[in-house]
């Protein structure tokens, strides 16, 4: 029998909607086999891996594990869901020598650099500044949040924090209305609570109960923008340009405070499939409206990142090549 370790990787990017996992036969194989198992349909974490080794017949010696949760310890606790594991013990009961796991925008903006140009849509700007920080988001289930700041020897170190929960930057008064409804419901009106999914949604219902309308059968996040892009619902509409605008005032404000001169990405499931829609709406007007830095923000590109497979694997697969 042989002694040489298992090269074999299990890599997963997981969110509060969908995991999606893949296999990699070492250390700059081709990633394969992905699968996208939804969260609700499993039990736990572990119990998602099991089915998914199963479907593919496969032992993995390592794993990386993105999630869309802050990871500072052994216990890991997802944000919007209830999964719940202890690292040591999910490395131990899948028999791995090695497990990383990281916050799924950190995993993210490790794949940047490696993101070809047919993967990645312009919406204004200019050209990005060559070794310059650079920042992501991107809207989900949740808001995440990362950026890349340069090491100093040419390579990237990754940002791991929580930007989404940053206070709502409401700037009318439609959006105060919705700010005020969201406080009301949770305490804290957090940037996610509009710019995502779940955030969508929620913003639209505040606006029908506002103006007495009936919300009608859109009660998914999906359902609103469909309404909204094909001019169904006034209200879907105006939650939808809110969504974006929330989106590109948060991107302007991590853009000044990291000094993004090297571009913005948006990544995440809901602005990809917007379109080009996307391009014209109030996002990159909200993103520039910065005052006497509106012309520093003007030279800045963002890409809307169209990769046909999560680009968090990718990532994924570079933090495992980090830990060699």
């Amino acid at each position: 029998m042989s002694s040489l370790p298992n090269p074999g990787r299990l890599l997963a990017d997981v969110g509060g909607t969908n995991a999606r996992m893949a296999w990699q036969d070492g250390p700059g194989a081709p990633i394969e086999h992905i699968e996208v198992l939804p969260v609700a349909q499993h039990a736990s974490l572990q119990a998602a891996i099991r089915v998914y080794l199963r479907q593919i017949g496969r032992q993995p010696g390592a794993a990386a594990i993105a999630m869309a949760n802050p990871v500072t310890g052994d216990h890991v606790q997802m944000t919007n869901h209830d999964w719940s594991f202890s690292q040591a013990a999910m490395r131990d009961e899948l028999g791995l020598s090695t497990l990383r796991v990281l916050n799924d925008f950190t995993a993210l903006a490790l794949a940047l650099p490696h993101l070809p140009a047919s993967e990645l849509r312009q919406v204004g700007g200019g050209v990005a500044v060559p070794g310059a920080a650079i920042a992501l988001l991107g809207a989900g289930t949740g808001l995440g949040v990362s950026g890349l700041l340069p090491d100093g020897s040419g390579g990237w170190m990754p940002i791991a924090g929580e930007g989404g929960h940053v206070t709502l930057p409401a700037a009318s008064a439609r959006e105060r209305v919705v700010m005020d409804a969201l406080v009301v419901r949770h305490a804290h009106a957090s940037a996610e609570r509009v710019a995502s999914g779940t955030g969508l949604l929620e913003t639209f219902q505040i606006l029908c109960e506002t103006d007495g309308v009936d919300a009608g059968a859109l009660t998914s996040a999906a359902a609103v923008s469909d309404a909204a892009l094909h001019g169904r619902h006034a209200q879907a509409l105006e939650a939808l340009k809110m969504f974006c605008g929330v989106l590109g005032a948060v991107a302007g404000n991590l853009a000044l405070t990291l000094g993004a001169r090297g571009g913005v990405y948006i990544g995440g499931g809901v602005v990809p499939r917007l379109g080009t829609w996307f391009d014209t709406s109030p996002f990159r007007e909200r993103f520039e409206a910065k005052g006497r830095f509106e012309r520093y923000l003007d030279d800045i590109p963002v890409w809307v990142i169209i990769s046909p497979q999560s680009p968090a694997l990718l990532g994924a697969a570079r933090a495992l090549d980090a830990q060699r």
